[in-house]
């Protein structure tokens, strides 16, 4: 699959961009997920590391050690592989399309490391699974709440860029959020 994600031209717009998925992803044997929107182009676009290099990694690694969680012990991927981009080169988010294209590499990164919790990590993520298996969930409504989605234990949180950390989601808060996570992973151990 790795080989695949990283020959797919199914978006015009990321060709020549590569698809953030291998062993840099975490551990195929890793009983909690992460999911993301899309690599960013400072950061895991950059690196080959999902959530490093940037601010946002910055924040997810404090985030995690909050609660005793290492990388090592958890899976990160996004529904998008590729960085989208805008004409002047920002990140932008991923199209509705690029979501759809993306949607079976998702689904089949959930079989292969068959998670017992998934966390997304934003509305963006949480959205992405609906293609996967449908919910009724919004980020609004529904973060930092215990859920079962597909025979998993899903906990949507928001996305800790910088940008949601000013305006939607204090630090205190997503700090919060993650102890939430932390007890999903309790109820799996």
């Amino acid at each position: 699959m790795i080989d695949e994600a990283a020959s797919c031209t199914r978006c015009p717009g990321m060709c020549g961009r590569s698809a953030v998925l291998s062993n840099l992803n975490g551990s195929p044997e890793a009983r909690i997920m992460f999911i993301g929107e899309a690599p960013g182009r400072k950061g895991a676009d950059r690196t080959r590391v999902p959530f490093s290099g940037d601010q946002s990694g910055a924040n997810l690694d404090r985030f995690l050690a909050s609660i005793d969680l290492r990388r090592e012990q958890i899976f990160i991927t996004s529904a998008a592989l590729c960085n989208p981009r805008s004409d002047s080169g920002a990140n932008r988010r991923p199209t509705q399309k690029e979501l759809a294209n993306c949607s079976e590499f998702l689904r089949r990164t959930i079989e292969l490391v068959d998670p017992r919790v998934i966390v997304t990590l934003g509305s963006v993520a949480l959205e992405a699974l609906k293609r996967i298996q449908y919910h009724e969930l919004n980020l609004k409504d529904s973060a930092a709440q215990i859920h079962s989605w597909h025979d998993r234990t899903l906990v949507p949180i928001y996305h800790p860029s910088p940008q949601v950390l000013a305006s939607h989601r204090r630090e205190a808060e997503q700090l919060r959020d993650y102890q939430v996570v932390a007890q999903a992973v309790r109820i799996h151990s």
